[in-house]
């Protein structure tokens, strides 16, 4: 039923695996949100949309998945969330949109010190700089520093490492949280998406309007 129910949220109809989502005609998912923003709201979607007019994204989610990203971690109230791959910040702005309504933080991990200085200037210029903690380095190794409970994490580095993030963050989880898995379908992320869907403790979907997202739910 949970399964069911995010799907429908997020596309506006119930998907199965594979299918194609509606397209939405004739809107801007940046400067077009549902309902009118907050000043606070404003400063973010303006740094987002300059973002992506101006090319300063890197290897970013497509702003389908940023919306998606937004969504459920303000659905979770999500206060703690785990980001592995900041590059310029794009991604980690979208779940900031969702954290300043939780009152919740990000801490996001990148591994090359020119984007995590990049992705800095971004949240500064965004407002979310005290919300937001980027950690440079090897996310495979710093991520042992991280503390239970984590509400939110969202995996999208090396694809290779999906299933070592997996096992190292999954038991941080707390019941009911989720786990998001960027690039479902790519070479790498199979082994991933075997693992989640195997485990009778997790409850998987997929949201595939943008590059393709596993949201896996921690089951109570």
């Amino acid at each position: 039923m949970k399964g069911i129910l995010v799907t429908a949220v997020i596309a506006g109809a119930t998907l199965t695996p594979g299918a194609a989502a509606p397209a939405q005609q004739g809107r801007s998912v940046e400067s077009a949100p549902s309902l009118p923003p907050s000043e606070a709201e404003r400063k973010i979607l303006s740094v987002l949309a300059e973002m992506r007019g101006a090319g300063r994204t890197y290897l970013s989610v497509p702003p389908e998945d940023g919306r998606a990203l937004r969504l459920l971690t303000e659905a979770v109230g999500a206060k703690t969330v785990v980001e592995i791959g900041t590059s310029t910040g794009y991604s980690g702005l979208w779940l900031c949109l969702a954290l300043q309504k939780t009152g919740g933080r990000l801490i996001t991990f990148e591994i090359d010190p020119g984007r995590a200085a990049t992705a800095r200037k971004n949240f500064q210029q965004a407002g979310v700089a005290e919300r937001a903690t980027v950690v440079e380095g090897d996310a495979h190794e710093k991520i042992a520093a991280l503390a239970a409970p984590l509400d939110v994490v969202f995996i999208d580095a090396d694809k290779e490492g999906y299933v070592d993030y997996l096992r190292k963050l999954l038991p941080l989880v707390r019941p009911g949280g989720l786990l998001l898995a960027h690039n479902v379908g790519m070479p790498g992320v199979t082994e991933y998406v075997k693992e989640v869907t195997a485990n009778p403790d997790l409850e998987t979907i997929f949201y595939r309007e943008g590059a393709g997202l596993a949201v896996t739910l921690k089951k109570r």
